[in-house]
């Protein structure tokens, strides 16, 4: 049980440290205090993983190294100055996925569909066309819009190739991610009710996960597509 692990104040030190010393040399001589924070942060993902299985099944729960790939960037500092993780759910039959990002002035939690296959986006916007009135009753619950607020992402500036550009539900249509994006001050992140905070938000987003899961296993028809 991880029910009372907290982020600590001294992890976002570490972290303002570091982007301001993002260099090598530098943090080979913290490297041991590196890892005593990587560790403290892995707890606290761990806790969210196990209140996140109390209302869904997850497969996996993955912390991204700190070690940024600078080959085709043009920013070549070599550590990341955040922490960040994902939680994937279990099966082809529940898609979405859950995301945790902390770094001093910037934390936040995202979750929905950022970079959907063409096969998934493209089921989803038919369905839009056809009818949306079901996904927006979801996305704009008050229960939902209360903790998230409204849908995000990027679209297309006119209509996909093949859509209608004056049809009436075209603002979801022209969509290319469809995600959701909370931000928390670093007071809320280093309080003692963070970790509830997160999971309740993670809670508040699963009829959204489950109208998209319908959706993305079904034809237009509502006929399972999995391999049975």
């Amino acid at each position: 049980m991880v029910d009372n692990v907290t982020i600590s104040k001294t992890t976002f030190d570490f972290l303002k440290d570091l982007g301001q010393n993002n260099n090598k040399d530098w943090f080979d001589q913290h490297k041991e205090v590196f890892k005593e924070h990587q560790n403290q942060v892995k707890l606290f993902f761990e806790g969210v993983k196990e209140h996140l299985g109390r209302h869904d099944d997850i497969e996996k729960m993955k912390m991204f190294r700190i070690y940024r790939d600078v080959r085709f960037s043009r920013d070549k500092t070599p550590y990341k100055t955040h922490f960040a993780g994902s939680f994937s759910r279990l099966g082809a039959h529940l898609r979405g996925g859950y995301y945790l990002h902390l770094t001093p002035g910037g934390s936040f939690v995202a979750t929905g569909f950022w970079q959907p296959n063409k096969e998934d986006l493209f089921r989803i916007r038919k369905e839009l066309e056809m009818d949306a009135s079901a996904f927006r009753s979801v996305i704009q619950h008050p229960a939902l819009t209360k903790v998230w607020g409204e849908l995000q992402g990027e679209e297309v500036k006119t209509a996909p190739k093949g859509f209608d550009k004056e049809h009436h539900d075209i603002d979801l249509i022209r969509k290319k991610q469809f995600i959701f994006v909370r931000n928390f001050s670093d007071k809320e992140v280093l309080s003692h009710s963070f970790l509830q905070e997160v999971v309740h938000s993670f809670k508040v987003i699963r009829p959204y996960f489950d109208l998209m899961s319908d959706i993305l296993t079904t034809n237009l028809n509502g006929e399972s597509v999995l391999d049975q």
